[in-house]
């Protein structure tokens, strides 16, 4: 199957967990997917190789979207490689799991570069070298629903993200261009478990309309609608991938 044949996909944050999976399922569909990352060069070109053994078509790209003048490179390099660019998917991000009253300056100003700064910097770039009719698709959490303790700063990023996406919608949509959100609750994934314990694991699960946390593939499947020209008449929407979580 092949319905995202000819598309270029450039996804923030694809070396490892949502991303990965995301980029994996997008290039099983025909799609030519820009690994972005920003670490380890080794992961990101295995997954790479995956993906052309599979006979999809990909290509990694270190950039830091905190930055401009790498979100700048990695678009360009895009372009230089693939000639256009029609999807751009924001996933990059961190978590920081302290209480408001313990979290530092420095912890702010990371979690704000990358998970705000990085999505505002990649929209930017995006409004005059995405294609006519492209997609964007920017992560936010379904914390944004809740009040947990410790989650607050991270919680306010996504929240962030989402009134960008809103408004970015509106400032790009005469170009036929659509941009949404979309809010996974718990995911199987290395960030997610970060920091928890079984317990804490269960408990959250337990939170589901279906007893447990999301996998990588729940979220990847939604994402591919999304990405696809039968979601055109989608966008300015936050979209709640949770299981019934929030």
């Amino acid at each position: 199957m092949e319905k995202l044949k000819g598309k270029v996909i450039i996804i923030t944050g694809s070396s490892r967990g949502i991303g990965l999976t995301v980029a994996k399922t997008l290039a099983k569909n025909g799609a030519k997917v820009v690994v972005n990352y920003s670490g380890s060069e080794e992961t990101a070109k295995s997954v790479v190789n995956e993906i052309l053994q599979s006979g999809g078509q990909a290509i990694a790209i270190k950039a830091d979207v905190s930055k401009s003048e790498d979100v700048k490179k990695l678009f360009q390099k895009t372009i230089e490689k693939f000639e256009k660019i029609d999807v751009l998917i924001n996933n990059a991000g961190i978590a920081i799991y302290k209480l408001i009253k313990d979290t530092t300056d420095e912890d702010f100003d990371r979690i704000f570069d990358i998970n705000v700064k990085g999505v505002f910097n990649t929209m930017r770039e995006a409004s005059t070298l995405l294609a006519d009719n492209g997609r964007i698709i920017n992560f936010s959490s379904s914390v944004t629903r809740l009040m947990l303790p410790t989650y607050g700063t991270y919680s306010a990023t996504k929240a962030a993200v989402e009134q960008l996406t809103r408004v970015f919608a509106k400032e790009v949509g005469t170009k036929g261009i659509t941009v949404n959100s979309i809010s996974p609750g718990p995911v199987n994934t290395e960030l997610f478990k970060q920091g928890k314990n079984e317990e804490v694991i269960n408990r959250l699960a337990s939170m589901s309309a279906f007893n447990r946390i999301g996998e990588p593939e729940d979220i990847a499947k939604i994402i591919l609608f999304l990405v696809d020209d039968d979601s055109k008449w989608i966008t300015g929407q936050n979209i709640g991938a949770n299981g019934g979580f929030a």
